[in-house]
């Protein structure tokens, strides 16, 4: 995979290869870090490159910052700036993903979050599909339950939490499926390995709750402001049990990686008529041109990249 020639690592814009951390970093002997996973759209007629929802995605950052006490000195507005000086000084002309994260950087043993120093670093990568099969997916109920807001904030990208999604992803991939649907403890469906669920049920769509253990998805919710807006749809926000997506209409996923996602089959049952619908098959349309800032409507959302 292609990364980007420069990265911003401990306060300043570096080449790539001089961003690096020890191996005794607490950040990455513990997990002790956050991060944010941010796009950036190329506009083939504009010949511009667009940040999608910048603030909104630092905002959620800087509150995962918090809940693993990193009093971090920088706001919305800097962390932005940073993050145009470092598109701008690759000069982008493709799609990208990028990731910003503040992670504990002081050296040593030790488990704690408190007394150590914070840094921040942000790399930059080319990125279509986070999931090849985006308009077709087959996907199967996690034995993994999603990770407890008691024991670790699932509303927080939390590095460490990480490792939760990655017993789900391999296992549903190694047993041949697209992803995985996981349970929280309560029994409810909570969201994918990486990203938000939505199913349509009597011509409603439906997504869980915050409070029910799931990632507060920039993604999500700028799929139910489109649902609603767009579309004229009812968007319910409530605990959805096991069996009810094998009944529902249409089942999509939402991420920033994964965009919209549809299922079209759940452990070996067809979801609906077995193929995308219409309410996805819309939202997949109204949300390409809306990152894309193809939609005038929606530009407040849409940051251009200073060449």
């Amino acid at each position: 995979m292609d990364l980007s020639k420069h990265a911003y690592f401990e306060g300043k814009i570096v080449p790539l290869a001089d961003a690096k951390i020890n191996i005794a970093t607490h950040g990455f002997l513990y997990g002790t870090a956050v991060f944010g996973g941010m796009r950036a759209y190329w506009n083939e007629e504009k010949k511009r490159l667009f940040v999608f929802r910048p603030y909104d995605h630092f905002r959620r950052l800087l509150h995962s910052a918090r809940m693993m006490a990193m009093p971090v000195e920088y706001d919305e507005e800097s962390l932005i700036q940073i993050t145009l000086d470092l598109l701008k000084t690759d000069q982008w002309k493709q799609d990208i993903y990028f990731r910003p994260s503040f992670y504990k950087a002081d050296l040593g043993i030790g488990v704690r979050l408190h007394d150590l120093r914070d840094e921040l670093c942000i790399f930059v990568i080319p990125f279509e599909k986070y999931v090849k099969n985006d308009t077709n997916a087959h996907v199967t109920f996690s034995s993994w339950r999603r990770i407890d807001d008691n024991a670790i904030p699932a509303r927080g990208k939390v590095a460490g939490a990480y490792a939760n999604s990655a017993l789900i992803k391999t296992d549903a991939n190694r047993s041949g499926f697209d992803e995985a649907l996981v349970l929280d403890q309560n029994g409810h469906v909570s969201e994918g390995s990486a990203m938000n669920i939505f199913m349509v049920r009597d011509g409603v769509v439906i997504t869980p709750p915050v409070t029910d253990n799931v990632l507060e998805g920039i993604t999500r919710r700028t799929i139910i402001e489109l649902a609603r807006k767009e579309l004229n749809m009812e968007v319910v926000e409530r605990s959805i049990d096991r069996t009810e997506v094998f009944v529902s209409e249409e089942i999509f996923m939402t991420g920033t990686a994964a965009q919209v996602t549809v299922v079209t089959k759940v452990d070996h049952r067809p979801v609906g008529a077995g193929v995308m619908g219409p309410v996805a098959s819309k939202l997949r349309t109204l949300y390409d041109g809306v990152v894309r800032a193809q939609n005038p409507k929606y530009a407040h959302w849409n940051l251009e990249v200073p060449q």
